[in-house]
């Protein structure tokens, strides 16, 4: 099952036994019985409230509708039915009130106080001030009527002797909070209250933001195309009276707001279908400016005929659980490509825990079993997001499951290392994405985003441009809504990153993320640069950018070295790093000016240091998988499948790199050359090479040249190999071969550029000193003549090869000729 469920809190677990061992027997009857027991309120805190005779007891046996506890526990506000159905009658003639409002001080007992006498419902429940403020002398009330409105009670209260009692000053304080209103939410962790009024043909949503030494404020509106059933007040989380909320759920609207710790608001709602099999619900991304509504087919109809969608907030995700049917898990953070969200159908979609409904999401990531009596915590199975990976035939699945992994779990070490172990068998399995790609994206962005606010809106969350697959069964629809409207001053947390969130889908949200469009092409450009231009102080800058990266990573554990990775120069991937560097550090300067330089510098340098160990991480465990060592850089032996499941491996990080301008660990092209080298027959190496897929470092030639005898096979590679060198490294490695193709290379080559840099000069044609070798061949007595000259005047092309001259260059043609010949050379 996806959504593990744990119990925190259950009634027949938790109270039967007491109740039992009290002396009182006790069943769990949910029925409409007075003396049931049942849960009636969850308060900040966690304190549950039910109903038994544990805290304040009645006369008689009363239908219970709400009750509240203050954070004191000095005060008790009750909400019940005055007289019972059978009592209704003889009760008619009498001026009976038929629900009381109490408000009992609980030392000493029975001290009463009524607050509301009246013929309609009224719920009740006290406001908790910040969890660490010392003991209050005041509480605050709201009382929630059916006749649609809210008011705030406030309550002073003394302590005389042992006892706490309430304020004899007459009537009660009382301000209204809101009125017309045909739903409310509580939201008693932020002590906040949602509320909708109608107006026309929409509704218009608001908040309420209740401070702990404060009044409160109206902070929040926003329109919702939205028909409201106005017929009766629908409430949420005002504690849980069943009947009730039964009979009120099928005459209204199944509406709740969900709030994140990133500045998330969604309003989730489940909307008539005149279709039987079908059902569609939709989901407010408030935070974002749209709205996405999913039709969705349903596989037996009758299962839902006397249910509704039950909405569950997971703080990154909210649930979508329709039982027997589906479960939705929708990213709250990034919902705009739908691929991002999680849609689960048959076995996958369910949940053993929850036998009975209606169940209600009380707290993030918390469960409420209603007629169970059972509070649970909820959170995503890592182990089943692995085997959704593992198992499942959609791209989109695979996608959801991968970005759920990294979001909710926040690059849990051993995780990693199993999604690591996926993307490496199933490179070629997903279609529509590039695994790697997404892995390293997406990882960076969890890495990164916690720790500076706002990076989240700057930083490339996917690799994706859009996505136009679909999910079986689901139709979505995508509608543009207007922004909610903030009114607030110096608020933190929520409100300022809601506001944050709302400004930058002001700006284009979009155009905010970092691209590598611009990189690619400064890359190319600088690449392609001659030699004398690389040492302006705009590149000197670069490397020092790039020296920088280097210096930032960590440092390599003990096992690091399991993969034999080369600390080598670089020059491109220097340059790529470097330039990375700049240009992402330019990008967040324009956009977090209050951040700081030296705090920005330390974003990107950590940015780019986490790319590369990322790359390595995933060499690391690959390289372990494989069980590989360091002999893979040795050229005496053909290589083992496994090396070549490596080599394969690392052509598709080169590939994802390529396609996302990403700089690779030093060593990589090293390394992947020698893999290469021992795992490719000659034809397939020489193309990759000439594709650039194997790129010839100094490192891996120059070993290759010295380690490999001169077989003929080998000869064949050596050549093939020197042949391709590019000019300013094959002098450097030439050199390391001592055989005569190779030295009639190095001559051809040094007659060629010598004449070409001697250009339009003029030249003696005095005869020099004869060599010490006698020729006869005039033809080559001339060229040798005509090169001595020009190194006399100090056109010399290989300065640092002393072995390389007219002398050489005779030697190397004698042999040539002589060996053209099939005469001896002595």
């Amino acid at each position: 099952m996806l959504l593990r469920l744990v119990p925190e809190f259950e009634l027949r677990r938790d109270v039967v036994p007491w109740l039992a061992a009290q002396g009182w027997p006790a069943a769990l009857d949910t029925s409409e019985n007075s003396s049931a027991l049942y849960i009636v309120n969850v308060e900040r805190n966690g304190k549950i409230i039910y109903t038994w005779k544990h805290l304040y007891t009645f006369e008689k046996d009363l239908h219970i509708i709400s009750c509240s506890v203050n954070n004191e526990r000095t005060l008790l506000a009750v909400s019940f039915r005055h007289y019972t159905e059978d009592e209704t009658a003889s009760q008619l003639l009498q001026s009976v009130s038929k629900y009381l409002t109490l408000l009992i001080e609980i030392h000493p007992i029975n001290n009463v106080r009524v607050l509301k006498a009246v013929d309609s419902c009224v719920r009740v429940q006290f406001l908790y001030p910040v969890e660490d403020r010392n003991a209050s002398t005041e509480s605050r009330l709201l009382l929630v009527s059916e006749d649609k409105y809210i008011e705030q009670f406030d309550i002073r209260v003394v302590a005389e002797e042992h006892k706490v009692v309430i304020q004899k000053s007459g009537q009660l304080p009382r301000a209204k909070v809101a009125d017309d209103l045909v739903w409310a939410q509580w939201d008693m962790m932020e002590q906040r209250l949602f509320y909708i009024v109608p107006k026309e043909s929409k509704s218009t949503l608001r908040c309420v933001q209740f401070y702990p030494d404060e009044n409160f404020n109206s902070i929040l509106e926003s329109h919702l195309d939205i028909s409201l059933n106005d017929t009766q007040l629908k409430l949420v989380n005002f504690g849980y009276d069943y009947c009730q909320d039964q009979d009120v759920a099928s005459k209204s609207l199944n509406l709740q707001v969900f709030t994140s710790k990133a500045g998330g608001l969604c309003v989730c709602c489940s909307l008539a279908c005149d279709t039987p099999d079908e059902i569609t619900y939709s989901i407010y991304f408030l935070h974002k400016g749209y709205n996405k509504t999913f039709t969705v087919s349903l596989e037996r109809t009758e299962s839902h005929q006397l249910k509704e969608v039950a909405f569950m907030n997971l703080d990154y995700y909210v649930a979508a659980y329709l039982p027997g049917q589906f479960l939705h898990l929708l990213n709250i953070q990034h919902p705009d490509l739908l691929c991002h969200s999680l849609f689960l159908t048959g076995e996958d979609a369910r949940i053993d825990t929850l036998q009975n409904y209606p169940i209600r999401s009380p707290l993030v990531s918390t469960i409420l079993d209603c007629e169970a009596g059972s509070l649970y915590a909820v959170s995503i199975s890592d182990s089943t997001l692995l085997q959704l990976l593992q198992k499942s035939k959609q791209d989109s699945e695979r996608l959801a499951a991968l970005h759920c992994a990294l979001l909710y779990f926040q690059h849990t070490e051993d995780l990693e290392m199993q999604i690591i172990r996926w993307i490496s068998e199933n490179l070629s399995t997903c279609h529509s994405f590039d695994p790697i790609q997404e892995f390293i994206v997406a990882s960076l962005y969890c890495r990164m985003c916690p720790e500076t606010q706002n990076l989240d809106k700057l930083l490339p969350y996917t690799s994706l441009l859009d996505w136009i697959g679909v999910v079986p069964g689901v139709i979505c629809a995508t509608d543009i809504i207007s922004l909610p409207v903030l009114e607030f001053q110096n608020s933190k947390g929520f409100w300022e990153k809601l506001n944050s969130n709302l400004e930058s889908v002001k700006y284009a949200e979009p155009q905010l993320h970092y691209h590598n469009n611009v990189l690619r092409r400064e890359w190319r450009n600088l690449s392609e640069e001659r030699e004398e231009r690389r040492t302006t102080a705009y590149l000197r800058n670069i490397f020092e950018n790039a020296k920088k990266v280097l210096s930032h990573l960590d440092t390599w554990d003990s096992e690091a070295r399991l993969v034999p990775l080369f600390e080598e120069e670089d020059y491109q991937q220097q340059l790529l790093m470097g330039l990375m560097v700049a240009q992402l550090k330019d990008h967040l300067m324009r956009h977090l000016q209050y951040v700081g330089k030296k705090k920005i510098d330390q974003i990107v340098l950590d940015y780019v240091a986490n790319l590369l160990n990322l790359i390595h991480r995933i060499m690391k465990e690959v390289w372990r998988r494989y069980q590989l060592h360091s002999c893979v850089f040795c050229f005496d032996e053909r290589g083992s499948a496994g090396e070549f499941a490596v080599f394969h491996i690392m052509s598709r990080i080169l590939e994802a790199a390529n396609g996302m301008c990403m700089p690779l660990p030093p060593g990589f092209h090293t390394l992947h050359l020698g893999l290469g080298v021992r795992c490719l027959p000659l034809h397939t190496l020489l193309h990759y090479i000439d594709i650039g897929v194997l790129q010839l470092t100094e490192t891996c030639v120059r070993k290759l040249l010295k380690d490999l005898d001169d077989t003929e096979q080998n000869e064949k590679l050596k050549l093939s190999i020197v042949m391709r060198l590019p000019e300013a490294l094959g002098q450097k490695v030439r050199q390391f071969w001592n055989h005569p193709i190779n030295a009639n290379l190095i001559a051809r080559k040094y007659v060629k550029v010598l004449l070409e840099n001697l250009g339009n000069r003029q030249c003696s044609r005095s005869i020099p000193e004869r060599f010490s070798v006698p020729v006869e061949f005039l033809p080559l007595n001339y060229l040798t003549s005509m090169l001595t000259e020009i190194e006399n005047q100090g056109v010399h092309p290989y300065e640092k090869q002393d072995h390389v001259n007219a002398r050489f260059v005779e030697e190397m043609a004698l042999k040539h000729t002589m060996t053209f010949l099939g005469l001896k050379y002595s």
